[in-house]
């Protein structure tokens, strides 16, 4: 039976502490330590069992407690402390959104749109899984934090991810907690009448209604959309209901959801981005709907509309697994797209090709990876690395442009340092950074008062971190023992695992094969030597969870636990079930080695490591992710050296070998190797310099402003530019491009010349001219550039750069074009010409995949 109407109940918080319901509904607390100090004094317990929730809080704590605090003088003037604090973080008097139009906009609107599938802000608000999550998150914090103008676009999940617990065998299982979003820090969004906001989208021409939900972090909007509404059928409600759950036909409807319903919330908001963020290719579908709205609503054509959109779209691409790149069988995609193909006003075939790296084969599946490289105008992987990869692994959506010219750039992720830091670096930093370090953590002059922190005081900010580890450890693991009914000669025992002053290494992450988190125990009797040494002992946490689906990745947890059960690693080995974002704080700020073991070059980033490195933890990794450009001795170690192997078991015995090697040889030692004061300073060196060093590079604010200098705000300016006069410009360049694609076969490079001379000196410029016939362009319709670089043992161009040639002469449709190569370095070089659409035209020529060589 379900009621005639619906009521809410909310705390009756006496008029001295009304403070706390805001402060409550901003996440902010998830990274402002003294909001989060303020509710845990209410009741330690309770903000405990709540899971840190605020909110949660604030609903079971008692009446008569409130009243209590209510009169309490010190509780009263804190609370008024950090509501004032609050109140100056979010109104920001440095720079209000004018200010930041002003310095960064020519005075014009700017607003950014973040979407993403997933979002880790707090780990009582579960609608994130890891890495992803996590990196959304840390994203729209530094936005906050630098005051710039975003929104963030997401799913409100009824039930998130799951929660892991294991069987008595050590298998991981799943269950999923339904969400109560009233004892939550998000709240409804209403619409001019009062009523509750919805939009509509439709599956195989069925409406389907959402649901639009507002969490406030902290100056930033984050809107999560819900489809658990009665307008809805019941297998239509659940479609928001698990993150990354059910087939591929439900994954295919949360896409649908998250990209064309968060474009269309947005409008019934009123908000228009002027550039759109697409953090992996979950939100595709969002681009398409914004050429859709452009036609309905402005007349524009699909190629007038295509430009708008790809002009002001940014796409990061993340996993470079199959898995991390959804795709779908033509049919179902048909099913879900054939009416909405046509209200773009193309063909389904052709819509088709647009998610296809090779779009005239029918038979291959529709990715939103191809979909999200064609309709953007700047795409990333998150690293330097990473983009590498990428442009290899998409070359074929660009089969005229050698890899290096593939049009994916990389932007290295980063950690929201704020969020992440543990209470007691954050203390000592207070004192020698200044107070304010965590409003500045990318400024490498603030990182340079970390030589001046004492070792002495470095070493045991961080000693209580470990010790703080430990005492958690214990605790998790007797809860753990509980709850799966174990012996209370199992539960007593562990209560006395692990040691506060041993050497921890850490190792959490997702249970992906290719993160090979087995690479450490593959010879126990090694790792037991290594563990139990009496003068130096070692000792491991595991903690992390697979994916519901992955057996593989189940069957790596249980071999651990089968190992960790042994008498010889019963006390040396522990993994922490159900890995979430506040277990995963404990963990980077209290293990002294963050180990790191993916199958090169599999890993996109691997972020957990900055977050150790933040905390003064030595990362020993593999070079992969960010540890590739980041790695050097002074801070840290490296296990192999790069290479690539297509033997994966060899690479498993080798690197294994290697990383046994790294801990007995070089780790283990120099964290024993202590002074007469008991400080081990030779490591306390490496903690400073990767702090010094490391941390103004690898945070989120300075990933933000790369994102907000590199892309956002020519993305930006070019619409604005497209959208004036009744976007008369879009239409121009539509028909432009017309002109450039029907016109581009005729194009032939005729011929080239050079300075005479086959050996040049360092300082001397060769001339270089090319004719051109252009046939039906003009010779502004096209770039010429003289494409040069040093050349390896084949042949080949080992690195490159380019050079504009300026039109010289004309006769008819022949064109000659000039400039100048400098020779700045000695060695073997060659070049070449390379012809493209013009550069003055298109925000990034390259996505056009128009290009004539020489």
């Amino acid at each position: 039976m379900k009621p005639k109407r619906e009521y809410r109940v909310l705390p009756n918080l006496p008029a001295g502490l009304t403070g706390l319901r805001r402060l409550a509904m901003n996440l902010v607390f998830s990274w402002h330590a003294d909001i989060r100090d303020l509710f845990m004094r209410i009741d330690p317990r309770l903000w405990t069992q709540s899971a840190h929730n605020p909110v949660l809080l604030l609903g079971l704590v008692s009446q008569e407690r409130l009243n209590e605090l209510a009169e309490d003088p010190g509780f009263l003037s804190q609370l008024e402390e950090v509501v004032r604090q609050f109140d100056r973080y979010i109104s920001n008097p440095r720079m209000t959104a004018a200010d930041f139009s002003a310095d960064y906009c020519d005075g014009e609107r700017f607003l950014a749109a973040y979407f993403s599938a997933e979002f880790g802000l707090s780990s009582c608000l579960p609608i994130y899984s890891g890495g992803l999550g996590v990196l959304s998150g840390d994203h729209i914090k530094s936005a906050s934090d630098l005051n710039i103008p975003m929104v963030g676009v997401g799913l409100l999940y009824q039930e998130g991810y799951f929660s892991q617990y294991l069987s008595s065998d050590g298998w991981q299982m799943e269950t999923y907690t339904v969400n109560d979003f009233d004892n939550l820090s998000v709240q409804r969004v209403f619409d001019h009448q009062g009523a509750p906001l919805k939009v509509e989208v439709h599956f195989k021409n069925q409406p389907v209604c959402i649901g639009v939900w507002l969490a406030h972090v902290g100056r930033v909007p984050l809107y999560l959309l819900d489809t658990n509404l009665s307008e809805n059928s019941p297998d239509i409600r659940g479609t928001t209901a698990q993150l990354y759950g059910g087939d591929r036909e439900m994954r295919l409807r949360q896409e649908i959801v998250l990209g064309i319903g968060g474009i269309r919330a947005l409008q019934a908001m009123g908000l228009e981005p002027t550039v759109v963020h697409m953090n992996e290719g979950h939100s595709a579908f969002s681009a398409l709907e914004r050429i859709h709205i452009l036609r309905s609503e402005k007349g524009l054509s699909f190629d007038a509309a295509r430009e708008v959109v790809q002009a002001s779209t940014v796409f990061t691409t993340h996993t470079p697994v199959p898995a991390g790149n959804d795709v779908f069988d033509p049919v179902l995609f048909r099913s879900y797209f054939e009416q909405y193909a046509k209200d773009l006003g193309v063909n389904i075939k052709v819509l088709l090709g647009y998610g296809r790296v090779h779009p005239h084969d029918d038979s291959e599946p529709f990715g939103v990876t191809p979909l999200a490289l064609r309709l953007s105008a700047h795409s990333n992987g998150v690293s330097r690395l990473h983009g590498q990869v990428s442009r290899a692994m998409w070359q074929h959506v660009w089969p005229h442009q050698p890899v290096e010219d593939v049009p994916v750039d990389y932007i290295t992720n980063g950690v929201h340092v704020p969020t992440w830091i543990s209470r007691e670096l954050s203390i000592l930093f207070d004192r020698y950074l200044g107070p304010d370090w965590s409003e500045d953590p990318d400024n490498e002059r603030v990182w340079e008062a970390v030589s001046e922190i004492p070792a002495t005081e470095l070493w045991r900010a961080h000693e209580r971190c470990r010790e703080r580890l430990v005492a958690f450890s214990r605790r998790h693991l007797t809860d753990q023992l509980r709850q799966r009914g174990a012996r209370t000669s199992e539960i007593r025992t562990a209560v006395e695992i692990l040691n506060s002053e041993a050497l921890t290494i850490g190792f959490c992450r997702r249970f992906a094969t290719y993160k090979r988190a087995t690479l450490l125990f593959r010879d126990p009797d090694r790792l037991d030597r290594l563990l139990n040494d009496p003068e130096r002992p070692v000792q491991i946490i595991v903690a992390g969870k697979a994916h519901p689906q992955d057996n593989e990745g189940k069957e790596f947890i249980k071999s651990i636990v089968h190992l960790a059960q042994q008498d010889r690693f019963r006390h040396k080995i522990v993994f922490l079930e159900d890995y979430n974002l506040h277990i995963a704080h404990i963990l980077v700020s209290g293990t002294d080695v963050w180990l790191n073991t993916p199958r090169r070059p599999l890993e996109a980033c691997g972020t957990s490591g900055m977050k150790a490195l933040a905390n003064g933890s030595l990362n020993l990794s593999i070079l992969d992710g960010w540890w590739d450009e980041a790695y050097h001795t002074d801070f840290g170690w490296a296990i192999g050296h790069g290479e690539v192997y297509l033997d994966h078991e060899f690479q498993d015995e080798t690197e294994s070998r290697d990383l046994y090697n790294i801990l007995e040889k070089q780790v283990v030692p120099l964290f024993y190797q202590r002074g007469v004061d008991g400080i081990p300073r030779g490591w306390v060196d490496k903690m400073r310099a990767g702090l010094r060093r490391l941390t103004p590079i690898f945070n989120s604010h300075r990933m933000v402003q790369d994102y907000l200098h590199r892309y956002y705000l020519p993305c930006s300016r070019r619409y604005r530019t497209l959208i004036r006069d009744d976007l008369s410009a879009a239409k121009e360049l539509a028909e432009w491009r017309s002109k450039v694609m029907t016109g581009w076969q005729a194009l032939e490079v005729l011929d080239i010349t050079s300075s005479d001379g086959y050996e040049m000196l360092v300082g001397n410029t060769i001339n270089v001219a090319a004719r051109i016939r252009s046939g039906v362009l003009a010779p502004d319709d096209i770039t010429v550039e003289a494409y040069y670089g040093r050349l390896d043992h084949q042949g080949e161009f080992m690195d490159r750069e380019t050079t504009v040639l300026e039109l010289a002469a004309s006769k008819g449709d022949v064109h000659e074009f000039r400039g100048q190569i400098s020779c700045r370095y000695t060695g073997r070089f060659g070049f070449t010409i390379r012809v493209t659409p013009s550069i003055k035209r298109l925000e990034n020529p390259f996505v056009m995949g128009l290009v004539n060589w020489a």
